[in-house]
């Protein structure tokens, strides 16, 4: 027999907006949405971020996707950052703890145990799906790396529209995984899709995820910076964000 998650411990998350785009703020996410899925109501999760914020200026269509999703997350510690100089005490949820607390919780709650990875090069979904398939033996997951033709991505919609997987993690970079689940989130209509970024590689072993003290301190950022320096460009947007957020803040 499944576990039920009752509507009655839960609540709407509260929107807030970040620059213009929103932010969803409650205290279990995960709850939130294992409700969702018990219930087959498909959901898209955005893990937003200082970053993916800048880029909603330039990207309209990617702005657009953002306040289209049932739910977005304050990934980010420039989102924290922004929500507390407007007053508003707010936890940050990173995407890679929301995915791995859903992997954790699927069997508890579902029958229907199968996820499925997209995404990474090749070897690293397998390699990340290896490891879950170890700490969570009850899972179901299939695979697939992102680095596909036309012809093997239109193979791959059609096998994920016969599998129906209740978690679709897909890591493909920001914006190009927003792009793409709300392009295709309508061929598996009750699935919950949340775009990981490089969680796969963190998963498969590929890189490691920043030390504890640099997550706490909001740091985390120039961990990755220090891994993968070819980012510096990208995070050009950091200090452009911060400086919108003194203009935009009333003190």
């Amino acid at each position: 027999m499944t576990q039920k998650v009752s509507w009655s411990v839960l609540s709407e998350p509260k929107k807030s907006l970040v620059l213009g785009l929103p932010v969803d703020c409650m205290n279990d996410y995960c709850d939130w949405l294992i409700f969702r899925l018990k219930n087959s109501l498909g959901t898209h999760v955005v893990t937003l971020n200082a970053e993916m914020v800048m880029q909603g200026e330039q990207n309209h269509l990617l702005a657009d996707i953002i306040r289209r999703a049932e739910l977005v997350i304050p990934d980010g510690a420039g989102v924290i950052l922004y929500l507390k100089l407007k007053g508003q005490s707010v936890k940050r949820c990173p995407g890679i703890e929301l995915a791995e607390n859903l992997l954790w919780q699927l069997p508890k709650h579902s029958e229907d145990n199968l996820v499925f990875f997209y995404g990474g090069k090749p070897g690293v979904a397998m390699r990340a799906a290896d490891s879950w398939q170890e700490k969570v033996p009850e899972l179901a997951i299939a695979c697939q790396h992102g680095y596909l033709s036309q012809a093997e991505e239109t193979e791959l919609l059609h096998t994920l529209k016969e599998l129906q997987p209740r978690l679709i993690f897909v890591g493909l970079g920001v914006p190009r995984q927003e792009l793409w689940i709300a392009k295709h989130r309508n061929i598996c209509p009750e699935a919950i899709w949340i775009g990981i970024g490089g969680s796969l590689d963190i998963w498969a072993g590929v890189k490691e995820r920043a030390p504890a003290w640099f997550c706490e301190n909001s740091l985390e950022w120039l961990y990755r910076l220090y891994q993968e320096p070819w980012r510096w460009r990208r995070m050009l947007a950091l200090p452009k964000f911060a400086w919108k957020t003194l203009m935009d803040v009333k003190f």
